[in-house]
């Protein structure tokens, strides 16, 4: 029975083929999403294996992080920006759960990712979260937690309403239009230190404010987790 189920879908991946979410070739029987030569060839930061890396001096001076990092870099019409479109707009959610994934095998002994209490994605407002159908983030924060065994946490950060355009915005000016777009309710759990995590980082603005909100309840230790930095 089992040759047979391989041999069926042998020849349906000849008429519909799985594609890669990077490049867009076809995936062969052992690949999931992601060609085996993209998985090499993927702009990888390694910033988790370096404190004073260039994502977490963003913070520096601006918010009080423990630590900062993101899986891969964001370069624009490279195969990163290919699969955050996926991810973002064709209705991809298992992208973002296969990079968490990933991405946590590496966490998993590095401190201090491996020792939050809680996982928090960045929150979607809820317009754009009905539209979309998910929060590409929290699809992030699920793979996460399925290789570090922390909870991913959905009720403790919200988004109080839409923030204005951040086109053409200074760094402080972003920081101060997003300041009051995010509340946190009560800490009743007590969390101490948390990995927030986002999708794509481009000034931090939006984890700068998040940041503060986590700060004003009580969390000490907040640990920021990106899919994609853009330099």
């Amino acid at each position: 029975m089992n040759v047979i189920t391989g041999y069926l879908k042998d020849f349906a991946s000849l008429i519909f083929p799985e594609l890669c979410q990077a490049c867009g070739d076809s995936l062969v029987n052992t690949e999931k999403h992601f060609c085996t030569t993209c998985i090499y060839q993927l702009p990888y930061t390694n910033y988790h294996l370096v404190p004073d890396n260039r994502l977490a001096k963003q913070f520096w001076g601006r918010v009080n992080i423990n630590a900062a990092t993101a899986f891969l870099y964001f370069n624009k019409a490279g195969k990163v920006q290919n699969m955050m479109h996926q991810l973002k707009y064709n209705n991809q959610p298992q992208i973002g759960e296969e990079l968490g994934k990933m991405f946590g095998k590496q966490l998993k002994e590095t401190f201090p990712y491996h020792l939050a209490e809680a996982i928090i994605p960045v929150p979607l407002h809820p317009k754009k979260l009905i539209k979309r159908g998910y929060n590409q983030s929290e699809t992030f924060a699920n793979g996460l937690a399925e290789i570090l065994q922390i909870p991913v946490v959905t009720d403790l950060l919200f988004r109080d309403k839409a923030a204005e355009s951040q086109t053409a915005k200074s760094r402080s000016s972003r920081f101060e239009n997003m300041k009051t777009v995010f509340k946190a309710l009560d800490n009743q759990h007590s969390y101490k230190s948390v990995l927030l995590v986002d999708d794509t980082i481009t000034t931090g603005a939006t984890l700068e404010a998040c940041a503060f909100a986590l700060q004003e309840i009580g969390i000490k230790e907040i640990n920021i987790v990106g899919i994609a930095f853009t330099e």
